[in-house]
């Protein structure tokens, strides 16, 4: 795996990212894989997507949380999550993995091939090409895919938006946006199945955390 366009020797650490649908778990397995990478020794930078540094977390808002007629087009929304993460691996994924840390990113390119891709139904080709371009060569060494169905997904986002008082844009959408993101996971999944781990997101939270552990064990050591 390469970190740059221009330099295949500088990379030390590990690049772990999580996708999956809203609700899936992903900050709780994130968290326990943390807790093992700790156990473990090694140095461990836990980040996200949109987000990961000040820029990303000021567009991270602007895309999530501003509704209505505030609300950002589908064209806005994909670019704001391209210049968030140009940013994010620029300034804090490829430093962290030169210094020999284990990455671990809570959505990464995946999510807006999913999303703004089959969710939306933007171009395919274009977003490939708007990822490589914000990534600069800085891809997962494994990317864990919690699966979740659009109707469990729901019911749990439902459940959050009641506890936690918080509208969620994206969330929000309706539930046949949801199956599609879902089936674009699945679809990624299939055509880079090296790279994507598909972990069942039903399972209880300790069988999905000895599964994740099983899929990254050889790359943290």
């Amino acid at each position: 795996m390469t970190n740059t366009a221009d330099s295949t020797n500088d990379r030390k650490g590990v690049f772990i990212t999580f996708e999956g649908p809203e609700c899936a778990g992903k900050t709780t397995q994130i968290a326990l894989l943390k807790r093992r990478c700790d156990e473990l020794g090694r140095k461990t930078l836990v980040t996200r997507e949109p987000g990961g540094t000040e820029i990303g977390e000021a567009l991270r808002n602007i895309v999530k949380h501003h509704v209505g007629d505030t609300a950002v087009t589908d064209h806005a929304e994909l670019l704001l999550f391209s210049a968030s993460r140009a940013q994010h691996v620029e300034k804090r994924i490829i430093p962290a993995l030169e210094a020999g840390y284990v990455v671990i990113c809570d959505r990464f390119i995946d999510s807006t091939t999913a999303y703004q891709g089959y969710g939306r139904g933007l171009d395919l080709e274009f977003i490939k090409t708007l990822n490589a371009f914000a990534v600069r060569g800085c891809v997962p060494d494994i990317t864990i895919l919690l699966d979740l169905s659009a109707e469990e997904s729901h019911e749990r986002g439902q459940k959050r938006e009641e506890t936690l008082f918080v509208e969620d844009r994206i969330e929000s959408e309706e539930i046949d946006f949801h199956r599609r993101v879902r089936d674009g996971f699945m679809k990624l999944a299939e055509l880079d199945s090296e790279r994507v781990k598909v972990v069942s997101a039903v399972n209880s939270v300790e069988k999905i955390e000895l599964e994740i552990f099983r899929y990254v064990a050889p790359l943290i050591g």
